[in-house]
């Protein structure tokens, strides 16, 4: 029987030469993400799953590593098409190693003997039909970390557009300006996992912070749409001081970038700390607050954050949204992405009506098809 790796290794095709560059003694560099690894013959990267051979780079192609249905709350993405249902897939394999990982069964295959998850061939062009026969209005690479999937996430992306569904990326940001360019012209909607704003921090993650702080940077210059996530850890990255200048950092690039403060547990590795409290999801808020930012949430608790589910109005605190967790309590944005009580512009990506809501929890769609096999 095959092993993981070998199946893996004949599911790839030869990376985008916009993510490759040719180096001496048969080596090539991948620009894939912000680790810029330089990949010997024989040999793969970081993230175990793009591989030298021959002098050339080979990344993933053909197949998923799981495929579920979301509300696109769950991404989490506030500002863009609430209540729509966002067909979620991801391949396998992670540039970091985080040890809370709640993805860890497909981002750390091949790095943990325990991270089994077969890969389901399946083609772009079905992904795209089943996302359009559950009423999906966006198709999300998430799971693992899909830059490191780039060229597969776009072709499936192309489909997607053709079609008239947006595309989105849920990534640890870990990237770099040649994969965001190639990525550019494809993805509407971007978030980002920032973990920490300590450069140790990332280093006990398997990164480093200056990559990721770039991306967020450039992503917001690209127009792409772009909302942040901090997963608040007791102990590792809730100072008070060090959340003062991680969202000092985002209102400098802008105030609208919508930052969520989730609540930790403990998962994989990382059995202790205790798991976040409400009142530090509210305390982390505040500061965000206090930095400048206009849209900051509170997720993972439902009911116990009072408003910071909700998007209220940065003018005139009116109510435009009310949720319960995934769930669309109330719906009140314009059609113009306006709130109808002062008529300002509200940051996002709306719909011109909402749709309501399909789902208002994860469920797994039922692939069944000719090019969906184990």
């Amino acid at each position: 029987m095959p092993t993981l790796r070998e199946i893996l290794n004949q599911n790839v095709r030869e990376a985008a030469p916009e993510l490759v560059q040719a180096l001496d003694r048969n080596r090539v560099r991948c620009y894939s993400c912000g680790h810029e690894c330089p990949i010997p013959e024989g040999q793969a990267g970081v993230c175990k799953v793009r591989y030298n051979q021959g002098g050339r780079l080979y990344a993933p192609w053909g197949y998923v590593g799981g495929v579920q249905c979301d509300p696109i709350e769950k991404k989490p993405f506030f500002h863009a098409v609430p209540g729509a249902l966002a067909y979620s897939f991801g391949m396998l394999g992670c540039d970091l190693h985080c040890s809370y990982c709640q993805n860890w069964v497909t981002s750390q295959a091949l790095r943990d003997p325990a991270a089994v998850s077969p890969p389901l061939e399946i083609k772009p062009d079905f992904m795209v039909a089943d996302a359009l026969r559950l009423g999906a209005q966006v198709l999300v690479s998430t799971y693992n970390e899909p830059l490191i999937t780039s060229e597969w996430a776009v072709a499936i992306f192309k489909e997607a557009r053709a079609a008239g569904l947006m595309t989105a990326f849920v990534s640890n940001g870990n990237g770099t300006r040649q994969v965001l360019e190639y990525l550019r012209p494809y993805v509407d909607l971007y978030k980002v996992d920032l973990k920490s704003f300590s450069d140790r921090h990332y280093h006990e993650l398997g990164g480093r912070i200056a990559p990721i702080l770039r991306s967020i940077r450039t992503l917001h210059e690209m127009g792409i749409w772009l909302e942040i996530v901090t997963l608040l850890i007791p102990g590792f990255n809730d100072s008070g001081e060090e959340l003062k200048q991680l969202t000092a950092f985002l209102a400098s690039i802008s105030p609208d970038i919508p930052w969520h403060v989730t609540a930790f547990h403990r998962d994989y590795k990382m059995t202790s700390p205790q798991d976040t409290r409400p009142e530090d999801l509210v305390q982390a808020a505040e500061i965000g607050k206090q930095a400048g930012l206009r849209y900051v949430y509170a997720g993972n608790l439902p009911g116990r954050v009072g408003e910071l589910e909700n998007t209220r109005c940065h003018q005139c605190g009116y109510t435009l949204v009310e949720r319960f967790g995934y769930l669309i309590r109330a719906y009140r944005i314009t059609a113009e992405g306006s709130c109808p009580a002062c008529r300002t512009q509200i940051p996002g990506r709306w719909a011109e009506a909402y749709r309501a809501q399909i789902a208002s929890r994860p469920f797994l769609p039922h692939l069944t098809h000719p090019h969906a096999s184990y």
